[in-house]
């Protein structure tokens, strides 16, 4: 069998980036999603290397990660990269202090490991600002700080961890990376960015996390409704930073800024 690159939540937005990345590198890499899942060892053999993406506000993430790692240890799969996230331990976020015991769990496998702890990304403002009248509505303070990192720049350190390739790919064993943007910035700030891409003025509103939980969080499941609005209100007062040391001692070089991103993604 062909030694290839698994990505369990492939086919969601980051496993999309990762595998486009892998396979730049001449790799060949295979989606797990849930049909796949439902034979998981199976589904691993003859994988080089696995990529564990939870999905988005898992109810138990440090489960789904402990039955992928256990299934990867069956499989004979011995190389492990985790998507985690920026700053995971924060008690004031759920879908955070999931994460951070999952890196638990992951640097307790016995498995070569690495774990990524990307910020979120910017991306998560595209389509919005895609919409014939672009505009940004947040329910949190617009003008604190994140670090906003380009998720094809996610991809391209996650496919350097899996592979062993890239600047610093094969010592990347045994890391837990932050993943950043370079510079500290404010969704005013991603409104100007984009701004300066479209040719147009793009207006940013604050909502109240209450206000979204009743209008465009309303039809989610009350669990999951709940942590996001925690969330939101963590970024009302804290935002995300992140710093951009990471992403650059992996990629090689400095991370994409978020009008280089916007302008490929809204081009």
């Amino acid at each position: 069998m062909t030694a290839h690159v698994a990505v369990v939540g492939g086919r969601g937005k980051t496993g999309r980036a990762v595998m486009e990345a892998v396979r730049a590198r001449g790799v060949s890499a295979r989606p797990l999603g849930r049909a796949e899942l439902r034979a998981t060892v199976e589904a691993l053999q003859g994988a080089s290397a696995v990529y564990v993406i939870a999905p988005n506000m898992h109810p138990d993430e440090p489960a789904f990660v402990r039955d992928v790692l256990t299934a990867a240890h069956d499989a004979g799969v011995s190389r492990i990269v985790y998507h985690s996230v920026a700053a995971p331990y924060l008690p004031e976020m759920p879908h955070h202090l999931a994460k951070a015991e999952s890196e638990r769990l992951v640097r307790g496998s016995g498995a070569d490991w690495t774990i990524l702890q990307p910020c979120a990304y910017v991306q998560n403002f595209v389509p919005a600002l895609s919409e014939a009248e672009p505009a940004l509505v947040v329910p949190y303070d617009p003008d604190r700080t994140f670090g906003l990192v380009d998720l094809a720049d996610v991809g391209e350190a996650a496919a350097s961890a899996l592979t062993g390739s890239g600047p610093d790919g094969g010592a990347l064993v045994g890391s837990s990376i932050e993943l950043g943007g370079p510079a500290r910035v404010s969704v005013r700030d991603v409104a100007r960015a984009a701004g300066s891409v479209l040719g147009r003025d793009v207006p940013v509103r604050r909502i109240t996390s209450s206000e979204w939980a009743a209008g465009p969080g309303a039809g989610l499941e009350a669990r999951e409704r709940d942590w996001l609005v925690r969330m939101f209100d963590y970024y009302d007062d804290h935002g995300l930073v992140c710093g951009p040391l990471g992403s650059q001692a992996v990629l090689g070089r400095p991370p994409r800024s978020v009008t280089d991103a916007l302008r490929r993604e809204l081009a």
